[in-house]
């Protein structure tokens, strides 16, 4: 059977050391969350993630949800599940207490989400959806629509949707095609299909808050045309309880590969009642708040599933007895050695730790700016917390989640066959993982974002909110004997960020072909770059502390830096080198010839 025990050491290292919360905890509206509250909330979600959560995940994957006559029914377990979830306060966790909400700052309750994708993915996507469209709404809806949704929303007695993709459009959503027909009440009548849409039908909570992307009928062609609608499953009375149902019908839901106790539906409108949200044309821009949590949300599903993934190789590795060490026997009293004796098997487990503890020292980055951005009032700080978010969001979604995969598939690969079979519930994880790739944006969508938006905006401003931490660091730290060894490959990997971004700041001008055939390459390269800070930054904390209290803890940190830096890092040049091939040997290529 799988195992999974929270992180908690690791999360709190990253939280309390890497990232001083105390700097949190002074920000305005945050001052009852010191260290020792966060750590309590982290406590109990370990708790609850482990002992409530995690016995589902392996069942609900072989039960899935089921769909009959448009009811959509989830597996045995979740709505109790989801009921305790509520009853614990876990769904208003990151939500303003204004609409009954907690007020969590965003790096704890990143924590917790990652526990949440880590005991089971399929059952975070209900809440997670919802607190997406919970951001939109209170960004973007009027008085009356924030009163009207975000209380049931935040306490999770109502769910919530995000419903852009159509049959014929997924990326391209200026091919869109719902309808959106004004009513004489102020309401519209929307008419259309909409498919992919996780958590658009199911029987956890009483009412499913629909955001739906649509066009007005004097709406201009392409993107710049659509409008964002609040289109409830059930209509609200004048007195907030549940009316008739709404001309909103799950028609089906899909047969995946994983996530299969998330229900995946497809969606019809049929003159369904809905209220725009924001102004007319400007859906986009609304609907970008939730993408973007989302997108960030995603980079942590990846990072969870990684977790137990590797917590499972680790414990497999220890018992699974199979040949000698190369350099004599180490279990003398054993027909065989642990597999963790051999080269190839600590090169698995190490590559997994140091990827899953750099993306989440650097995912604490994000989610401090992210709290810096919602609460300090020093708009020079809220801009610069903006502009790094904004430059990470498409590499923690990207990369994150392709680690997550390539993870996956190794602790498989450290089971060996037995990692194939079913009963081990290992292979599970590498089906949960790879619709992290797809969905939000397809990971080349959001390299191209990186490389066509991210770095030429406003001049490479945001480019400098990364670069200049980084060489401010290394200028502090160059006397710096324990960080001897790792400020050479950190500088080079950087250097490898400068040459490449100039390569294709120079070629794109004529050839916008550049871009997107050194985007994903370069993506790589910036993560891998952003990794190596964070690793170094651990070792000057780690470091000193290696001899003392919780010395092996500290020790480990300096030794999987060691492999991070001298094993994956130089993955950076190659990089590089592909990067300055330029596009010519795809884009010359025949079609005809494929």
């Amino acid at each position: 059977m799988p195992v999974y025990k929270a992180p908690l050491e690791d999360m709190r290292f990253v939280l309390h050391q890497l990232f001083d919360s105390n700097e949190v905890t002074a920000l305005h509206g945050n001052e009852e969350f010191t260290p020792e509250l966060i750590d309590s909330v982290l406590e109990e979600a370990a708790k609850f993630s482990e002992g409530v959560l995690f016995p589902l995940n392996q069942s609900g994957d072989l039960e899935g949800c089921t769909y009959e006559n448009g009811v959509v029914r989830t597996p045995a377990g979740f709505k109790d599940a989801y009921k305790a979830f509520c009853e614990g306060g876990w769904t208003a966790m990151g939500a303003d207490p204004e609409y009954g909400g907690q007020g969590l700052p965003i790096p704890a309750a990143m924590m917790v989400e990652e526990m949440l994708c880590s005991a089971n993915v399929a059952f975070g996507l209900y809440p997670g959806l919802t607190h997406g469209a919970y951001l939109a709404l209170k960004h973007a809806g009027s008085a009356e629509q924030k009163q009207m949704y975000l209380p049931n929303l935040v306490s999770g007695k109502w769910s919530g949707t995000m419903c852009l993709t159509e049959p014929h459009c997924g990326t391209d959503l200026g091919m869109l095609r719902t309808r959106a027909v004004p009513n004489d009440d102020g309401s519209y009548s929307i008419t259309g299909n909409k498919i992919f849409i996780s958590a658009g039908e199911h029987d956890l909570t009483e009412n499913i808050i629909h955001l739906v992307l649509a066009r007005l009928p004097d709406a201009p062609a392409g993107v710049k045309g659509i409008s964002m609608f609040v289109v409830p499953k059930f209509l609200l009375r004048e007195d907030g309880s549940l009316g008739p149902r709404n001309g909103a019908q799950c028609t089906a839901i899909e047969h995946k590969m994983g996530i299969k106790a998330s229900a995946t539906c497809a969606m019809s409108f049929d003159g369904a009642k809905g209220w725009l949200v924001g102004e007319p044309h400007k859906g986009m821009r609304a609907m970008f708040v939730m993408m973007n949590t989302e997108r960030l949300s995603v980079g942590i599903q990846g990072l969870g599933v990684a977790e137990t993934a590797y917590q499972n190789a680790v414990a497999y590795a220890r018992d699974r007895i199979q040949g000698r060490s190369l350099t004599g026997v180490k279990a003398a009293d054993k027909q065989a050695d642990p597999i963790m004796v051999h080269p190839d098997v600590r090169r698995m487990l190490l590559t997994m730790r140091a990827y899953i503890e750099g993306c989440r020292a650097l995912a604490g980055w994000v989610a401090r700016e992210l709290e810096i951005l919602a609460k300090s009032t020093d708009e020079d700080a809220r801009q610069a917390a903006d502009d790094f978010a904004s430059l990470m969001t498409p590499i923690v979604k990207a990369m994150f989640t392709d680690l997550g995969f390539e993870i996956a598939s190794l602790a498989v690969q450290t089971y060996g066959g037995h990692g194939y079979i079913r009963d081990h519930g290992i292979e599970q994880y590498v089906r949960d993982a790879r619709i992290s790739m797809l969905y939000e944006g397809t990971n080349g969508i959001q390299a191209l974002d990186l490389v066509g938006r991210k770095l030429p905006q406003d001049g490479g401003r945001l480019l400098t909110r990364f670069l200049d931490p980084v060489l401010e660091f290394i200028e502090a730290h160059e006397d710096n004997e324990a960080l001897a060894e790792f400020l050479p490959p950190l500088q080079q990997a950087l250097e490898h960020v400068q040459v490449a971004t100039g390569y294709i700041m120079e070629n794109a001008m004529s050839n916008h072909d550049e871009i997107g055939a050194a985007s994903v390459d370069y993506l790589r390269l910036f993560g891998l770059t952003a990794l190596a800070f964070v690793w170094a930054r651990m070792v000057a904390i780690a470091a000193p502390k290696a001899e003392g209290e919780d010395a092996q803890f500290y020790r480990a940190k300096v030794q999987t830096a060691k492999f991070f830096m001298q094993r994956l890092l130089p993955q950076t040049g190659a990089l590089l080198a592909a990067i300055q091939s330029g596009s010519a040997t795809m884009m010359e290529f025949e079609d005809s010839a494929f």
